[in-house]
């Protein structure tokens, strides 16, 4: 695969969990653990979005919170309304 050079800018707690993820062999270069994680946010946007389009609107809160407590994830905080 080719790759294209890019220069970002991040706060420095992300650099050191994702270099931490280097080191513990959890990814193969601070490159790739980057690459990863960036796919998987726009795989999820893609999937919510076609999510959205199969359901006509924006999935029920309760059925978002009742997947996310599936795969041990905490619910959505809750949504503030302003007055």
């Amino acid at each position: 695969m080719t790759a294209e050079r890019i220069t970002v800018s991040l706060p420095p707690e992300l650099v050191a969990d994702a270099r931490d993820a280097v080191t513990s062999g959890a990814a193969d270069s601070l490159s790739a653990f980057i690459a990863d994680a960036l796919r998987k946010s726009l795989q999820k946007g893609r999937a919510l979005a076609e999510l959205e389009r199969v359901l006509g609107g924006p999935p029920p809160r309760e059925a978002l919170d009742a997947v996310r407590c599936n795969l041990g994830l905490d619910p959505l905080p809750a949504v503030q309304h302003s007055a």
